[in-house]
């Protein structure tokens, strides 16, 4: 049930309410055992960072970063800042030197907590070029600091300096002064064109979204919540605090790589996710469809296609299955669909909203299939997430992003762009008048960037407007539609769609390695190394072969008709992805011109 108090009284209040009930599972900076924190121990650590922070010299509305992957120390410095009205800035762990150094500098950030040797070492390199950072907090006691470092101390040590409460008394007044419209968050996205804008994020932004969720996201205290995307991401942080509003349990998953491993250990209940993780399961259950028996595999087709009947063709539209197919599902559930769901932790599924990009309806049948209830969403940072999503107890339509939340005006302007009013909505980006003023219309609604329209009150996008392409025959293909179509293929790992003033459509494609290269073994396709598969022309045939099946449904013009592999992946380290994971087209572009040049050739 949501508590109603101010984000930054969130751990006091419900520890009065939960007093020694877990709050928090995680693990130590390489540990391998899951450890446990109530609520009420939750809150003494928050206590502790506010009167530490005060101790440094910390005043109200100053900006303080975080620089770390998901941890519990992180969201420890979260509450304990906003215990004392400052403002925390969060980047991602992956984030590059020239990012935190733009940002530390733009944000006039003093203090930097950082989680592992990476970030540190990281921080240490910039902070010469970084005049306001003048200390490092250190999460990981594991950390290796650099020879004549003064400034830096470990979190540990930031905790010693609280003892006994010195500043307990100007914390408490400053939780009296707490008020709306003081800044919660900025959140720097860098964009797949790279520009870096802080995006302002208000209390009153955090409670309208909580509350609006609330109405329509059945999240309880019963719940274990697991976290997969960063918690830097926005709609991991919303989804976060709405779990802890709700007194649910978070699951802190500090290695996204063990994300699959961790829920088999923790049995989570709900967990935030982008399509790619669906993607990837869809992908692994295909690969063992080709594996077992003729038989083995009738059973599972079936299986699912009761699920889909049962789920989709009923629940979904708000109709009681009857009762022939509800035996036949409940038969199914407990020996087929279970084991599936048994294979990822999913013990007893709650609910697993996913947004961040187009979910393929292959995927989204799937996924409710086997029986979990995938919430697909939409929204932005600068809506502090979500802006529509399915809600909970009313139908839904495969292919569409949800119902809008409450208290959000969606209009539908030029180019079919959806625009965006309501109490949810950033007032803009820091320190970027400019930017501001384009931001938004004259009737202050915010330009999204998306295409989209409304059909039977739910929101259904299009297309992403400045990445519609044109080709040289005056046709338009929206890139990221085709690629949704093509990744739910278990052999395509990543894929980037090139069409803008070309004559056809063609794409860069990262298989999947694991899979491709048993394919080749199987088929006695001998192979040196990823080179030789990129350009073998049986691997080449297969793979136009399941390309050619999956884009049927797109009009000609649409389809993909060349392809190159290749043999390395687009990385963030290149340049090539986002901290989100979203192509920056005009880097991949750029990196492989010849090859995308060679794919136009007579």
């Amino acid at each position: 049930m949501l508590t109603k108090c101010h984000l930054s009284q969130l751990p006091y209040a419900q520890a009065k309410k939960y007093g020694d009930r877990t709050v928090f599972v995680y693990r130590e900076f390489g540990g391998a055992t899951w450890k446990e924190i109530s609520w009420k121990g939750f809150a003494e650590k928050v206590k502790r960072v506010s009167n530490a922070l005060l101790n440094l010299g910390v005043h109200v509305q100053e900006n303080i970063g975080v620089f770390s992957q998901n941890c519990f120390q992180y969201i420890c410095s979260d509450f304990g800042a906003f215990g004392i009205r400052a403002v925390t800035i969060p980047f991602y762990a992956t984030s590059s030197e020239e990012q935190i150094q733009y940002v530390i500098n733009d944000a006039g950030i003093r203090i930097l907590f950082v989680g592992e040797q990476e970030q540190y070492d990281k921080a240490r390199r910039v902070q010469a070029l970084c005049p306001p950072l003048e200390r490092i907090i250190i999460y990981d006691p594991s950390v290796v600091r650099a020879n004549h470092d003064t400034t830096s101390i470990y979190f540990s040590d930031l905790l010693k300096m609280a003892d006994g409460y010195p500043r307990q008394s100007e914390v408490e007044n400053l939780w009296k002064q707490a008020n709306e419209e003081d800044l919660a968050n900025i959140l720097y996205t860098s964009g797949t064109s790279g520009d870096s804008k802080g995006v302002m994020l208000t209390y009153s932004q955090f409670h309208a979204a909580i509350k609006a969720n609330d109405k329509c996201v059945p999240v309880g205290e019963k719940d274990r919540v697991i976290t997969f995307l960063p918690i830097t991401h926005i709609f991991e942080r919303g989804w976060d605090f709405l779990s802890l509003y709700e007194g649910a349990t978070l699951i802190i998953n500090t290695n996204p790589r063990e994300i699959q491993q961790s829920m088999r250990e923790t049995h989570p209940t709900c967990m935030s996710a982008v399509p790619r993780f669906w993607e990837k399961v869809y992908a692994g259950v295909q690969e063992k469809m080709d594996k077992i028996s003729p038989f083995q595999r009738k059973l599972l087709l079936s299986a699912l296609e009761i699920g889909a009947s049962h789920n989709i063709e009923y629940l979904a539209k708000g109709k009681r299955p009857p009762i022939t197919l509800a035996l036949k599902y409940k038969i199914a559930n407990n020996t087929v669909l279970s084991l599936i769901r048994k294979e990822l932790g999913i013990l007893k599924p709650n609910i697993f909203p996913t947004a961040g990009a187009t979910v393929s309806p292959e995927v989204e049948v799937f996924v409710h299939s086997i029986g979990i209830k995938m919430i697909v969403g939409y929204g932005l940072t600068e809506s502090l997430a979500t802006v529509s999503c399915d809600h909970r107890d009313e139908p839904f339509t495969i292919g569409s992003i949800g119902r809008p939340i409450e208290g959000i005006d969606i209009k539908i302007g030029e180019n079919s762009e959806i625009l965006l009013k309501g109490p949810t909505i950033t007032k803009g980006y820091y320190k970027r008048d400019n930017l501001n003023a384009e931001a938004f219309t004259a009737d202050g609604y915010f330009h999204t960037g998306d295409a989209g329209y409304l059909k039977n009150g739910e929101l259904y996008i299009t297309e992403r407007i400045k990445d519609l392409f044109k080709t040289s025959n005056g046709k338009y293909v929206a890139p990221q539609a085709v690629e949704a179509k093509l990744l739910v293929d278990k052999y395509v790992e990543q894929i980037v769609i090139i069409a803008d003033q070309r004559k056809f459509v063609s794409a860069l494609i990262v298989p999947a390695y694991p899979f491709l290269e048993e394919y080749a073994r199987e088929n006695n396709i001998p192979f040196d190394g990823r080179n030789d598969l990129c350009t073998n022309p049986k691997i080449i045939k297969m793979l136009t072969e399941r390309i050619e099946t999956l884009q049927q449904g797109l009009a000609g013009y649409e389809q993909v008709k060349r392809f190159t592999l290749l043999p390395k992946p687009f990385t963030m380290e290149s340049g090539e992805l986002t901290n989100t994971l979203k192509s920056r087209r005009n880097v991949i572009y750029k990196n492989y011109a010849d090859v995308i040049e060679n794919m136009y050739k007579e």
